[in-house]
């Protein structure tokens, strides 16, 4: 998904592939290195058993003997088993959430299992240190309910960059964030896109105008998926949300989302992507947006559009780095653009 800044990553951070197709346990140098990964991202294929086992294999080692990690980042390539759970995989996450207490980053995004409240408690219970936490990853089912969020912001007081789907979401949550004595927050990611987030209860605007001054730096990422009936986007998009990014890959009106934006995110807004149909209506949409959204800096729009939407971008937005807008149809997948 489209971000507007780089999340808070891991510095010194290890990088490792599980494309083995050996059988049996860690390589020899592999097992020798564990003491010394403190920040690790770990890339395996969930289809393919030996890349997997590897995985399993290596989460469950690092919790045994690194109490000391202070960031993991799980990547998974090509297509999950139909109906695998991932409980072998979530387990090791566990066994890390309870042996990891200096745990600082937990990046899930790219887990394609449904993540659920035994492991935010986890993590809540198992890593008071947390500074990011990214659960908005592309399952259809949301699990993860609001009082567990609670817990974990409870839990976990300095925690800065929150990734979550929005039926984990709560005025409750929003009101905690904004408390007096809370660390400052900076990044809040929401990902609308199963049919919990279609049913969530509305966040009021006037919860969002008081985050939003308790923390004056803090930025939103939405992303709307086609489960997101009309009617709950309108209630998704309230005026006071500080959106910074903003994905919209709806089945009905994306005009409408697009004109809202340019009304309410004109100060904010860094990075669009939009995946809908072409129409002139969504022609001049883009236009109004790219008149009042001065500060973008990525547009990226994956269907053709008029050449004058892609003028209107060039000679408004003076800090637009790469944009996707397409003026003839062309062979997938679209390529961006850079900006010198």
């Amino acid at each position: 998904p489209l971000r507007h800044r780089a999340s808070p990553h891991l510095k010194s951070s290890k990088g490792i592939g599980c494309d083995s197709e050996r059988e049996g346990v860690l390589p020899p140098y592999l097992s020798a290195c564990l003491d010394h990964i403190h920040n690790l991202r770990l890339e395996f294929e969930p289809s393919r058993e030996p890349s997997r086992r590897a995985a399993t294999q290596l989460l469950t080692a690092l919790a045994s003997r690194t109490p000391g990690l202070r960031g993991l980042r799980l990547e998974c390539r090509g297509e999950k088993p139909l109906f695998d759970a991932g409980r072998d995989v979530l387990e090791a996450v566990h066994a890390i959430c309870r042996a990891a207490r200096a745990l600082r980053h937990l990046d899930l995004r790219r887990l394609p299992f449904t993540l659920d409240d035994a492991l935010v408690l986890q993590a809540a219970r198992g890593c008071p240190e947390l500074r990011s936490l990214f659960l908005d990853n592309g399952t259809l089912v949301g699990s993860v309910g609001p009082d567990s969020v609670l817990e974990l912001l409870e839990a976990c007081p300095h925690l800065r960059a929150l990734g979550l789907h929005l039926a984990s979401l709560s005025r409750t949550a929003l009101e905690a964030l904004a408390a007096p004595d809370r660390a400052p927050f900076a990044l809040l990611a929401v990902r609308c896109a199963c049919p919990e987030d279609a049913r969530a209860p509305p966040l009021p605007d006037e919860a969002w105008a008081a985050l939003r001054r308790r923390h004056p730096e803090l930025a939103v990422e939405l992303e709307l998926e086609p489960a997101l009936p009309a009617e709950s986007v309108t209630r998704v998009l309230q005026p006071a949300v500080p959106v910074a990014a903003l994905r919209l890959c709806l089945s009905g009106d994306t005009v409408g989302p697009v004109r809202f934006a340019a009304r309410h995110y004109a100060a904010t807004l860094r990075a669009l992507e939009i995946r809908a149909a072409p129409s002139a209506e969504l022609d001049a949409a883009l236009e109004l947006l790219a008149a009042r959204c001065v500060g973008l800096r990525e547009v990226h729009c994956f269907c053709v559009v008029r050449p004058s939407v892609l003028h209107a971008f060039r000679a408004h937005c003076p800090r637009l780095r790469s944009y996707t807008l397409k003026l003839t149809r062309e062979p997938h997948p679209w390529r961006p653009t850079f900006v010198a």
